[in-house]
């Protein structure tokens, strides 16, 4: 008898199949000697709960800036911590240049696709520097914000993507690093859980799938 309670594992890209975003983020910081103060205010301004809704992030994300529009802003509010000012060509680049494949995460989507499950991205972009043969290989089924003009956490990118694979949302279980992301798939009925790093995503799996860990 199949106990499954899901058929498909949605998973967010920065933070859940990378490393975590505060380890990349604090090599570029490290590595380009920026003043950490003015970085946070910015993106705390740009992403917190308070932001306003067209602020530069949500823009990049849902397509409206190009990356190199987003580049200019963001690099005309950093300074690094001797006075000099931040290059903006490449900067997305270079923000995530070391948000490298996290192999066990890899590892646990490759078993969930031979262990017959769908694997599903569901990504919000910061501008298209996605390992494509390997999104290929992971998942049945890829979103991406920029792509279709939507990002999380509005309610409709999780029903556009619970259409493109044709299943309800009790039957789907979503992981995202950020818990804004997880609340809105809550909100629309998905089984949704912050993750925190590969094993114990696992063992969330295994608990809705009937599968030992």
């Amino acid at each position: 008898m199949d106990e499954r309670r899901i058929d498909a594992v949605v998973l967010d890209w920065g933070g859940v199949l990378t490393v975590s975003v505060p380890a990349f983020i604090e090599d570029w910081l490290t590595s380009e000697n920026i003043d950490r103060d003015r970085y946070g205010r910015t993106m705390r301004s740009w992403m917190g709960r308070d932001a306003a809704p067209d602020n530069p992030v949500a823009r990049l994300e849902t397509g409206e800036l190009t990356p190199d529009e987003f580049e200019a802003l963001l690099a005309a509010e950093l300074v690094t911590l001797d006075g000099r000012e931040v290059g903006s060509k490449g900067l997305l680049r270079r923000m995530f240049g070391s948000a490298h494949p996290d192999p066990k995460m890899v590892d646990l989507v490759r078993e969930l696709r031979a262990d017959g499950l769908r694997t599903v991205l569901l990504s919000n972009s910061w501008g298209e520097g996605y390992p494509e043969e390997l999104l290929l290989e992971l998942f049945d089924t890829i979103v991406i914000s920029g792509r279709i003009g939507l990002r999380k956490p509005d309610p409709r990118i999780f029903q556009h993507t619970l259409d493109q694979i044709g299943l309800p949302a009790h039957r789907c279980v979503f992981f995202d690093d950020a818990p804004v992301n997880v609340e809105a798939a809550r909100s629309v009925g998905l089984h949704a859980h912050r993750h925190t790093d590969a094993d114990t995503t696992r063992a969330v799996i295994a608990q809705l799938t009937g599968v030992a860990a």
